[in-house]
């Protein structure tokens, strides 16, 4: 095999086992994952799932307990930072003040000695691919918050790291700039080609931006895989309820393309689970469709409600149904298949049988 197919088949980062305790606290608990070379990866999870964690330790910054960590091929789990073909973007920036853009730019092959005559154009390119060009002389106090992560890219990406890793780097920008930055941060990655290993917990920021996301919860590592199937095709409970808004309708096995929702009603969904096993089926707002009580399509699955609030989102309506024994939600990109009945009115909510899926209860 050659050394470029070899290197090609070499994962960017394997980690294998690798569990952080903290005293008495487990963190990260025997965490299995491969990310592959060139892909814009995210970790996703709430506060305090190890997330960072796990991308403190593939920087150098923390060491595991147990467990491997190689970066394509070399074990580097004991190795300091500086050792690592890594480089970590902060949400702070970490800007040195009384520098110019160009000077914090710098700073890192200064201190690599690279030669003065090669700074230069490392610099320049790296300004270019940030589009920072003319702002070269300006101090951090002179840029926006864009684009002082824009110099924080730069200073990183101008090392030629492997691994590029980013810890919340657009938590600290407006809601407007944070998804401009989305774009061009991906569309960054591309032109560059590394590894792209990004720490989020805005379940929209990695679903416009990766290749393929992890799901981590109290330390553990609930499911990996690609935007569409984390959101379509959850791996349990806590993955449906934390990407994105979904319904839970509580039922339990009948057989395997059947489920008895809490209510008594039979409606069709495929599982895997074994007959009687407590499940919830999770039905996306966007996926279900109002009407009037009764109006539902026969070849749908449906529930009856009334109607107890209407959200104004712009581009969306998002109506709140009570259920006997739940409320729900359903969401219209259209107004007019929206006002189909009044606040307090008796509604029907339908589905397609193939819009839902069955997770572990």
């Amino acid at each position: 095999m050659s050394e470029e197919i070899e290197n090609a088949l070499t994962p960017a980062v394997a980690i294998s086992g690798i569990t952080k305790r903290f005293d008495d606290v487990v963190a990260v608990d025997n965490v299995n994952l491969t990310i592959g070379d060139g892909e814009f990866f995210a970790m996703l999870g709430p506060s305090g799932c190890g997330k960072t964690t796990t991308l403190r330790m593939i920087a150098g910054l923390e060491f595991p307990t147990e467990g491997s960590l190689k970066i394509f091929g070399e074990e580097v789990g004991t190795l300091p930072p500086n050792r690592r073909p890594v480089n970590t973007v902060f949400q702070s920036y970490a800007l040195f003040p009384h520098m110019t853009v160009a000077e914090n730019i710098a700073f890192g092959l200064k201190m690599r000695k690279v030669p003065k005559s090669e700074i230069g154009g490392k610099v320049k390119e790296a300004i270019r691919l940030v589009q920072l060009t003319g702002m070269e002389e300006r101090k951090p106090n002179q840029l926006s918050g864009g684009q002082q992560q824009r110099v924080a890219l730069a200073r990183a990406l101008v090392n030629q790291p492997k691994v590029l890793l980013l810890d919340e780097p657009l938590g600290a920008l407006d809601l407007k700039l944070r998804q401009e930055m989305q774009s061009e941060l991906k569309s960054l990655q591309r032109e560059v080609g590394i590894t792209f290993v990004f720490v989020t917990h805005d379940q929209e920021e990695a679903l416009t931006m990766s290749d393929r996301i992890a799901v981590m919860h109290a330390g553990q590592l609930l499911q990996v895989g690609e935007p569409e199937e984390i959101y379509e095709r959850p791996a349990n409970r806590f993955v449906a309820d934390f990407i994105g808004r979904t319904n839970l309708l509580e039922g339990t096995v009948q057989s395997s393309d059947m489920v008895c929702l809490s209510n008594g009603t039979r409606i069709p969904a495929a599982s895997s689970f074994d007959v009687g096993t407590k499940v919830a089926v999770s039905l996306r707002p966007e996926r279900a469709r109002l009407h009037p009580k009764g109006g539902a399509p026969e070849s749908n699955s449906s529930v009856d409600g009334r109607l107890e609030g209407v959200m104004y989102l712009g581009n969306a309506l998002v109506h709140t149904v009570a259920l006997d024994w739940m409320t729900i939600e359903v969401r219209a990109e259209n107004r007019l298949e929206a006002e189909v009945a009044a606040v307090g009115e008796e509604v029907t909510v339908s589905w397609d049988p193939g819009a839902v899926s069955v997770v572990a209860d």
